[in-house]
This record gives C-alpha cells, sequence and structure tokens, in this order.
C-alpha cells in the first residue's frame, strides 16, 4: 500500500502529527497495536490522574482547550478532548497493527513498514516517503531486576496497571519510584486509609502546579538560571527543609534539568504533606527482598502485601525500527539534542519523545508537519 505519511502509534502524538497533516492536505495513514486511539489516557491512567501542566501548555495543534476548562484538566476530561480532537480532525486510524519491521529501502528511497493485522492475521505492507514514529515514550513497562524479587510473597504490579488506592484497603503497600506517578500514587493510596511507603534514593525537586506554571511562563522572556533561581526559592518558601524527611534536592535547578537530561520536578498533589506528617512513610533503597520481607539500605526490614512499580517505561522502537540510528540512540530515544531531536535523516521523524509532555508533542507535530510540506513542495518545484 502506498502512501505519502505513515505514522505509527495512535496516542496524542499520532493524532497531534495527523491533525497537522490533514489541515495541509496532505495523505497519510496511522497504524495502532491498541484496538483505540490514545490507550494510555482511556484505558491505563490511574483515576485520579489530573494533567500536572496548565491547560495552555497542554492543548494540541489548532484546538486549545475552553476557556471554561479548568486549568489542570482532569483526566476524563482530558480523554473527552481527545474525542472531540478526533472528529473534528476526522482522524481514522487503523487499528489492531503490530508494526513488525520497518527499514528504509535505498533502491527506491522509500520506507517499506510490515505490519501484522491482529484481527485477520496477515501481513501488510505498506511504502511511505516519510515516516514518523509517535508511539511515544511510555511504551514498555519496566521493572528493576531486585534481588529476591522472585521470591515475593505478595502482589507486584506497575503503575501502568494501578487505578485506584479503593483496591488496597488491607495491605501494606509499597511504592518503588518517586517521581510524579509514584508520589501521586503513594498520595492516592493514603487517602484511602491504606499503610503506605515510598522508596526515595536519588534527590529531586518539589514543586507545586503553580509554581511551574508561572516557570513555564517566565522562561520565555529570562535566561532558565534566573528562573531556577526563583522556583527554588519559592519551593523552599512554600515546604521548607525536606533533608529531615529523606527528600533532598539537586544541585542543579529543575528547568536546567529538565532541560538537559529530561527530569521532570515532582509536582506535589499532597504527598509532601502527608510524608510530613508521617502518613507516608519515606524507606531509602531496597538490599533484597526474601518472600514477604523487604531490607532496605539503612538495615531495616519490613514486609509488605503489595509492591507497586513507579519505575518508569523503556522505548521498544528499536526493536522494530531497523534503521533507527537515522534518529535514535541504542536506547530508542532521539540522537539529536532538543530543539533539533524530531528530525532524522531520510525522510525520517519522531514526535514525542522530547520528555517535554503535551507541549513538547505540539511542537514536535508541527515543526515535522512543516517540513514534510517543505520537502514535497521543493521535489515539486524540481
Amino acid at each position: 500500500m502506498e502512501q505519502v505519511v505513515v505514522i505509527i502509534g495512535a496516542g496524542p502524538s499520532g493524532l497531534a502529527t495527523s491533525a497537522c497533516l490533514s489541515v495541509h492536505s496532505i495523505p497519510h495513514v496511522i497504524l495502532e497495536r491498541e484496538d483505540v486511539y490514545a490507550s494510555l489516557w482511556k484505558k491505563r491512567a490511574y483515576n485520579r490522574l489530573k494533567l500536572h501542566l496548565a491547560k495552555e501548555f497542554c492543548a494540541l495543534p489548532f484546538k486549545p482547550h475552553s476557556p471554561d476548562s479548568p486549568t489542570y484538566i482532569p483526566k476524563d476530561m482530558f480523554v473527552d478532548y481527545l474525542d472531540d480532537y478526533v472528529e473534528t480532525f476526522n482522524i481514522r486510524p487503523r487499528y489492531h497493527r503490530s508494526v513488525e519491521s520497518a527499514f528504509y529501502n535505498e533502491a527506491d528511497g522509500k520506507w517499506r513498514i510490515e505490519a501484522n493485522n491482529m484481527e485477520t492475521g496477515a501481513v501488510e505492507v505498506y511504502v511511505a516517503e516519510f515516516l514518523v514514529i509517535a508511539s511515544g515514550e511510555n511504551s514498555a513497562k519496566y521493572i528493576p531486576d531486585l534481588p529476591g524479587l522472585d521470591t515475593f510473597k505478595g502482589g507486584t504490579i506497575h503503575s501502568k496497571e494501578y487505578k485506584s488506592g479503593a483496591k488496597y484497603k488491607n495491605n501494606d503497600v509499597l511504592v518503588v519510584g518517586c517521581g510524579n506517578s509514584g508520589m501521586e500514587i503513594a498520595y492516592d493510596l493514603s487517602s484511602f486509609g491504606v499503610p503506605t511507603s515510598i522508596v526515595i534514593r536519588s534527590p529531586f525537586h518539589v514543586v507545586t502546579k503553580e509554581i511551574v506554571r508561572l516557570g513555564m511562563v517566565l522562561s520565555k522572556y529570562v535566561p532558565v538560571g534566573i528562573v531556577d533561581f526563583m522556583v527554588v526559592w519559592m519551593s523552599k518558601i512554600v515546604f521548607g527543609d525536606l533533608s529531615k524527611y529523606g527528600i533532598h534536592r539537586p544541585k542543579q535547578g529543575p528547568f536546567y534539568l529538565k532541560a538537559t537530561a529530561g527530569r521532570a520536578p515532582v509536582i506535589d498533589v499532597g504527598t509532601i504533606g502527608k510524608i510530613q506528617s508521617k502518613e507516608i512513610k519515606v524507606v531509602p533503597a531496597i538490599l533484597k527482598i526474601d518472600g514477604k520481607k523487604v531490607l532496605f539500605e539503612n538495615g531495616i526490614e519490613r514486609e509488605f502485601d503489595v509492591i507497586i512499580f513507579a519505575t518508569g517505561y523503556k522505548s521498544v522502537i528499536n526493536h522494530w525500527l531497523k534503521d533507527y540510528d537515522y534518529i535514535l540512540n541504542e536506547d530508542g530515544m532521539p540522537e539529536n539534542g532538543f530543539p533539533h531531536h524530531w528530525k532524522g535523516e531520510k525522510n525520517l521523524y519522531c514526535c514525542g519523545l522530547s520528555r517535554r509532555g503535551l507541549f513538547g508533542v505540539s511542537m514536535d507535530a508541527m515543526a515535522i508537519v512543516d517540513d514534510i510540506k517543505k520537502v514535497i513542495s521543493e521535489k515539486k518545484n524540481k
């Protein structure tokens, strides 16, 4: 099947790219493994999730959020927004298509994509001038290989499967991972009266949604060093010294770390207050697991019924993208640093891999389609 553009993935990145292509009347197709678009949002997001950034930073191209929507949009409202977005731009992904391989054919200068139709079992072959990788950062769950994990007698899940703390009311729960997901899951568990502990082993910044919003606005006008100084100063006023609770700030500022290493600050939803009141217990790194017992770095041993791993995801793009080195490194992330990360060689692009959330998705999609439009225009004029 000949196509001008093939997009792989129908999450927000794929939807945004499709909308931009449609606005410029560029033919394309989206291949999606699941049976629905935005499957992470529709199937796997936990119940209390809200967008961590203000709505002005979370809109997809050509469709701002409505003026009467809340500043920080709840998950269900964002799913409604995506539904409306799909209808507005008449986006029709091809579902149940599991891409098995994609490679650049030097003979005709086009991409060859082989996808398994999971409903019929047939292998479909797509040939495209442009290929856009939009399968996202959160493709495969990552669980660390902890000593003795295979002996654990309780339950283990990844944050991808977590929905609500109501399920764990009669359990002692350990959350592994202190990023935004881990901290919010710990808060949710504790709000249901679940005895909750969280592993914190690395320094990170803690901010409020309002501080991040102000920082993002300021970063348009002043250097990142000044923004970081102000953000850290405001955070100290709000939270005080958190080191006595096992939480330490990195030496570099939050916006600098986000820009250079993709490390986001923790946006507090109330977890810090529960840590300070000891409703949520902080524990150090895990040394080993034995049955239901978990031994920590400080020598303390405790029993848990459930371990929830909020330990992030790993890219699996390189498993099927045979010529990934045209745009990605060996970890399946962009070879080039921001803001040049989205463009590779041989008309290969990636959308949504900048670690800048929905704001980065919109920037990527518009840049990619502008570039595709330019290439098509130059080809016609030759």
